[in-house]
């Protein structure tokens, strides 16, 4: 008999897995260091940079694990039709009719509490909206994302010295992705899909670009979900799948940088339903989304990659936007995965990165327990009233 396979940080393995699938996943561990570059080594330029003191930091520091926290979604106290927000804005632009859309004329630093309110509900319903060239402050980011729920502190990513919560994204000619060693299929994610309660409404500000802007494409999770046969949509609906934050946590290790609180495991549905449009949408990624229990392992393997390879390939279910200097997205981490592309790859990009945590995932049967009312497939509602 083969020796147990332990787990690569000492955890206890979740149940209903066989020993051929731990061995598979701890390998996925190991190749995954590949993928991120000497993170550990970032340097800023040689002289001065504009923005040398929002270059990451790897603050080597232990915290508790997250235990549940109170959250109440921003986007059930809003207008359902939107209009202090979408009335204030000098045009609405549907960037395609599933997933995307982007507000000129509102600045982020004057929104009132109501058009706060409709902004959440916005971004539930399209999943992503971008705001060009705003002047919010890093400190009035990680305040906006106060408002939304409860701060979100990334266990492995760099972040701004002194604002723990705010996660950098940076790269440049020193600091480049190797897409060779992961697979672009790989690198569709939901960010910290792995914790019990994942992150909400992520809001990211580019504070360098350069000519070519940096690019992110995102895909539709709820489109995903509608995409699929009534039989297959069944089926999922009735499975979990495990998200594993080791994989990261490997990559971290991998690259001399510090581990501040423990990866975890967790079990999470399938199909979630989101807590205010009441809409299904497919919860896996290609990253982080390692197994689902209680079937074959080839089962669970077809059932994965299909998901994945759906929302990868298909444009349909996609937005891609151009970030320029200043540009301000916001997308909910619950309906949508995304993947940056490497057109600009070679050259500096710099962002900040503010996220808060959501509940824990609703599934479908959890969704309906507790709200009263069916959960929806968002087929044929496409598109939100701007009036």
């Amino acid at each position: 008999m083969s020796p147990a396979i332990s787990h690569p940080n000492g955890n206890a393995w979740p149940a209903g897995l066989d020993e051929r699938w731990k061995k598979d996943h701890t390998e996925k561990f190991a190749s995954a260091g590949g993928f991120y570059t000497d993170k550990a080594k970032i340097r800023a330029d040689e002289g001065s940079y504009e923005y040398e003191k929002y270059m990451p930091t790897y603050l080597d520091v232990k915290w508790e694990p997250l235990g549940p926290v109170a959250f109440e979604d921003k986007g059930r106290k809003a207008d359902p039709n939107k209009r202090s927000l979408l009335q204030a804005a000098t045009e609405v632009e549907h960037l395609t009719p599933l997933i995307g859309t982007e507000l000129s004329g509102i600045d982020l630093r004057s929104l009132t509490e109501q058009q706060k309110n409709d902004l959440a509900l916005l971004v539930a319903e399209r999943g992503v909206v971008v705001l060009r060239n705003q002047s919010i402050s890093v400190e009035e980011l990680v305040k906006l994302s106060h408002y939304y729920g409860p701060a979100y502190k990334h266990p492995f990513a760099g972040t701004v010295k002194g604002i723990e919560e705010v996660n950098v994204v940076y790269g440049d000619s020193k600091m480049q992705t190797d897409w060779k060693e992961y697979g672009k299929k790989g690198t569709w994610h939901n960010d910290a899909s792995y914790e019990n309660q994942p992150p909400g409404i992520a809001i990211l500000k580019m504070i360098t670009v350069s000519q070519y802007g940096v690019d992110t494409v995102w895909g539709s999770c709820t489109g995903l979900y509608s995409s699929l046969s009534p039989p297959l949509q069944i089926y999922l609906e009735k499975l979990e799948a495990i998200h594993s934050g080791e994989i990261q946590a490997y990559a971290a290790r991998s690259t001399g940088r510090p581990i501040r609180r423990t990866a975890v495991d967790p079990a999470h549905p399938l199909v979630r339903v989101h807590p205010v449009t009441g809409w299904k949408s497919i919860f896996a990624d290609g990253a982080f989304t390692t197994r689902i229990p209680g079937i074959p392992k080839s089962e669970s393997d077809a059932v994965l990659s299909f998901l994945a390879e759906e929302l990868a390939n298909n444009p349909d279910l996609q937005v891609r936007f151009r970030c320029k200097k200043n540009d301000v997205v916001l997308w909910d981490n619950r309906v949508v995965n995304h993947t940056a592309l490497g057109n600009g790859n070679s050259h500096k990009r710099h962002g900040l990165l503010v996220m808060h945590q959501a509940e824990s995932p609703l599934s479908v049967t959890e969704y309906e327990t507790t709200f009263s009312k069916p959960a929806e497939d968002r087929k044929g509602r496409l598109e939100v009233d701007t009036t």
